[in-house]
């Protein structure tokens, strides 16, 4: 028998306390009223029918430690208020224009909304306890990632990936109540042990560990990987508009999960990888030949003003957005039961071609896909879920379920690469985002060299964490992919100069003999107002570094 494996991955960098619209705390906003509150009441509404939703979730330790924010609340509040007041006015809006037939439309947001907002406050108002209760009930396994979701085979030091999985590691435990087996390592990157010089201006090392040896010494068990990298697949061009065709079935399986690299003398845990299967995933992720750009779904890019509605249906992904057609719940809704009945297709055909060994289909997405991008995309996981367990075929499995139930007995090696453009590194590191790392790797080297001095220096601490902050925010993957797009460029830039500008005044407090310690506080006290998630952090840069905690 084969087991589904579905892996969502939730993520957004640190917004809050960097303004609203469009690129601050509106963005986490949309996407916990979009997916986040969906989700959950997908979750609630399992939970009244009795019914099974064991998917794999992943919640990045800066997205908990945002939606435990208490300016979250607030924030979140006043943008449900603000929707609110443009709805009230809709009608008239739509009237004045003589646009009636989209009056039904205003009835049906209206609606929506409110749900959503009863739903807020149904769970006072904390999207992170609710998803542990989930977890605690055994409706999903909750995973972590890296801290700040940093792309791990471009930091300059093994010290840093270190730093990001251990305070990944203890974040999930603080707020979940456990610690996590998987890890969703961002951007599914992985490079394997050997010399590292990623780009001619970095310091060239002979030598480097590979990322599953960072994993085991945070305490990870597994992590996901496109099919690539496992030599079971092509790239899926997750940020692409292609398809990806379905996995040639001579070359090695990605219906089986395999330990990486080798275990020093055979001492340790092993690490195991889980594999992107390509054939399932090409039905969500591609607008052109995937599910979200079925014609009865919503449009997503046109947007009347100034109440900010779609009103819209796909139509045609070809189409020019003047020619879309008004978009209809109700055919919506036939849509979802019909591609959830195709994905329990598809997913038959695969296990009836099964291989020996082959134990699951792993499906891994962003979960922002599911009800932001993809309005529906959270109504085709509940009904997927529905149908799964209507025919126990391919019944839904956890990941660590699976892994626990049936341990790889393969070894394999992975080339270094991604689940981004092309299957490499060149969406993070290129000609336009090269000069990030230039100015990252050095604040790095400057950072690490203090650390152990600095921990024997406990006065010093508080200074010490908050450049520890600065640091794990600068090195988030989201400001280099945010400038590889295109789309917000500016914002990019602008928060990764601010986090390394404030990395270096620390830096030179924690290198002058001389400094006003005092003043050092104030400015580190100034800057954990704005940028503070992470309340501890000594421990951990202790053991990144390998010096005793003092």
């Amino acid at each position: 028998m084969m087991h589904f494996v579905l892996i969502l991955h939730s993520h957004l960098p640190w917004v809050v306390h960097h303004g609203r619209w469009p690129h601050g705390s509106d963005w986490l906003s949309e996407a916990a009223v979009d997916t986040y509150l969906p989700l959950l009441a997908m979750l609630e509404a399992a939970e009244r029918d009795g019914r099974a939703t064991p998917l794999t979730l992943g919640i990045t330790p800066i997205l908990a430690a945002q939606l435990a924010e208490p300016a979250f609340r607030t924030e979140l509040a006043g943008w449900l208020a603000h929707r609110m007041e443009a709805l009230a006015g809709a009608e008239e809006d739509l009237r004045s224009t003589g646009d009636e037939a989209l009056l039904p439309l205003v009835a049906h947001w209206k609606q929506h909304l409110e749900t959503l907002e009863a739903l807020w406050h149904r769970l006072d108002q904390d999207l992170v306890a609710a998803f542990r209760r989930h977890a605690d009930a055994g409706r999903l396994e909750l995973i972590s990632s890296a801290a700040t979701h940093g792309f791990l085979p471009l930091l300059g030091r093994d010290e840093s990936i270190r730093l990001q999985l251990l305070v990944g590691r203890a974040e999930h435990l603080r707020h979940f109540g456990r610690l996590p087996t998987g890890c969703w390592v961002p951007e599914c990157a992985y490079r394997p042990r050997g010399p590292w010089q990623p780009w001619p201006t970095a310091r060239a090392q002979p030598d480097r560990a590979g990322i599953e040896t960072h994993l085991r010494f945070a305490g990870f068990r597994w992590f996901t990987v496109d099919a690539h990298l496992a030599q079971a697949g092509e790239a899926a061009e997750m940020y692409a508009e292609t398809a990806t065709r379905p996995v040639d079935p001579t070359i090695r399986s990605p219906y089986r999960a395999y330990e990486v690299g080798t275990r020093p003398e055979g001492r340790g845990r092993p690490v195991h990888v889980v594999v992107r299967d390509p054939e399932t995933t090409a039905q969500v992720w591609s607008r052109h030949g995937g599910y979200p750009g079925d014609g009865r779904y919503l449009e997503f890019h046109k947007i009347r003003y100034p109440s900010g509605l779609r009103y819209w249906a796909v139509t045609d992904v070809k189409a020019d957005l003047a020619h879309k057609r008004l978009y209809d719940p109700a055919a919506a809704r036939t849509a979802v039961r019909v591609h959830a009945a195709h994905m329990h297709g598809v997913l038959e055909g695969i296990a009836a071609t099964r291989q020996p060994g082959d134990g699951a289909i792993v499906a891994p997405f962003d979960t922002e896909l599911f009800g932001h991008w993809w309005h529906e995309g959270v109504d085709f996981l509940g009904e997927l879920f529905t149908t799964l367990a209507a025919d126990a075929s391919v019944p839904p499995s956890a990941a660590g379920d699976w892994l626990a139930s049936s341990p790889p007995q393969t070894t394999i090696k992975m080339d270094a690469g991604s689940w981004g453009a092309n299957g490499d590194f060149s969406m993070w590191i290129g000609p336009d985002t090269a000069w990030t790392w230039e100015r990252l790797w050095p604040l790095e080297e400057r950072f690490w060299n203090l650390v152990p001095s600095t921990l024997a220096r406990p006065d010093w601490g508080p200074v010490l964490e908050q450049a520890a902050r600065e640091l794990l925010l600068a090195q988030s993957s989201d400001w280099q992919f945010i400038i590889s797009t295109g789309a917000a460029g500016d914002y990019a830039t602008e928060r990764f100069v601010g986090h390394c500008d404030a990395l270096e005044q620390l830096l030179v407090a924690l290198e002058r003999p001389d400094a006003d310690l005092m003043a050092a506080r104030g400015l580190a006290a100034s800057l954990a107002r704005t940028d503070g998630p992470f309340p501890s952090l000594l421990g951990a840069l202790a053991a990144a570094s390998d010096v005793p905690a003092t």
